[in-house]
């Protein structure tokens, strides 16, 4: 039997509270990274608390990716590899705009790291 091939990252972060701000994620990624917006539609009659809370960023290192909101945060590979530098870079720097490991604060859906390998 041949050796099992490792599955894509793909992790979840949030926060709870306050929402990432633009700004933030600028001043956080903007140096380092490029950012894309990715802004959701919208219409005229939408009736919606939180329509001003789907705008995304996204964020490319080399193989990783990450999908930024204001209260949630998806790194994901598209193909499994080790991370490289940059992704290193950019998972620690999510992770620490999002530093919570599950949606809210009761005790439940908990949200594992899967294991990663990083290049040498």
């Amino acid at each position: 039997m041949g050796e099992r091939m490792p599955a894509p990252y793909h992790y979840v972060r949030f926060r709870w509270w306050k929402g990432v701000s633009i700004e933030e994620i600028k001043e956080k990624l903007g140096q380092a990274f490029q950012l894309r917006p990715m802004i959701m539609p919208r219409g005229d009659m939408e009736i919606s608390f939180a329509k001003d809370d789907r705008d995304e960023f996204s964020v490319a290192a080399d193989t990783l990716i990450a999908r930024l909101s204001r209260f949630r945060a998806v790194l994901v590979q598209k193909e499994a590899a080790p991370f490289t530098a940059r992704d290193v870079e950019l998972r620690k720097k999510v992770l620490e705009l999002y530093p919570q490991s599950r949606p809210t604060p009761f005790p439940w859906e908990f949200s594992k790291e899967p294991k990663f390998q990083v290049a040498s």
